[in-house]
């Protein structure tokens, strides 16, 4: 479980529910996303898992509105006590836009610990601490030129704001530990059937892919680290909602998270 390139599309508000429009509206240029339905207060558990279902962690979605806007926190408290908290605050007028952005990991779960944070305005502070000689080191700065489609901890709030037939690229910016804007493209790649209960639902796969361009491209697989594609799930009946996310978290094995299913005890 050690890794080392933050690939940053984490979940955040993914037990809203939204209805997704039929139409076919192509999006592929990077732009920000239209806010077709808005966020509002949420707490969700959900469950991480290793691609063949073995237990990692337990966590929650904490979603509230604060300072004009609203705040997503995905929590993690991992059995082998590690902790993963990512934090996004974001605006919604007719438009999805980050206002700021927290990560913070540590325990062996990871490479090495790592708190990240990130503003609008681009300026960022990343500090981590090796696992093997207790070293820190900090990086701080500002990214130039922002695009307004930077989406830390938004893609499953962006992917409920997309029609079935949608295609959209965003950017993300990964913590290497120096921070790397990469694009990463959404697009539909087809249904798959799901129980809940007894009842037999439709789900809308999509895939997310990171673009980073062919230099990067190319040193990325010549080193071995370039992320693979990510999965996400939606079902779509009604009021959909998010089911599934699979991929890595960060460079690595491939990780699933799922709903949570409450357990009541014997008392």
């Amino acid at each position: 479980m050690k890794h080392r390139w933050s690939v940053l599309i984490v979940i955040a508000a993914a037990a809203g529910v939204v209805v997704l429009s039929a139409q076919a509206v192509h999006r592929v240029k990077p732009q920000p996303i239209p806010v077709r339905f808005a966020e509002g207060m949420v707490h969700g558990f959900v469950d991480l898992h290793t691609a063949t279902g073995t237990l990692l962690a337990n966590g929650d979605l904490l979603q509230v509105a604060k300072e004009g806007g609203i705040e997503s926190r995905m929590i993690f408290h991992f059995l082998d006590g590690s902790f993963f908290e990512e934090t996004v605050l974001f605006t919604q007028q007719r438009e999805f836009a980050l206002r700021s952005y927290h990560l913070v990991q540590r325990g062996p779960a990871f490479a090495d610990d790592l708190d990240a944070s990130l503003q609008a305005s681009g300026k960022y502070v990343v500090k981590t601490k090796s696992h093997g000689d207790g070293k820190v080191n900090q990086h701080d700065g500002t990214l130039n030129d922002m695009p307004p489609d930077v989406s830390n901890g938004l893609v499953i709030t962006i992917l409920k704001n997309l029609t079935r037939h949608d295609t959209q690229t965003v950017h993300l910016v990964a913590f290497t530990p120096q921070p790397q804007m990469i694009a990463l493209k959404l697009t539909p790649v087809g249904e798959r059937q799901v129980m809940i209960g007894q009842r037999t639902e439709t789900a809308v796969e999509f895939d997310l892919k990171p673009e980073l361009g062919a230099v990067k491209g190319f040193f990325a697989k010549l080193l071995g680290r370039l992320p693979p594609d990510s999965h996400v799930w939606i079902v779509i009946h009604e009021v959909p909602a998010f089911v599934r996310f699979e991929g890595p978290l960060y460079t690595g094995p491939v990780w699933r998270i799922d709903l949570g299913s409450p357990r009541w005890s014997r008392n």
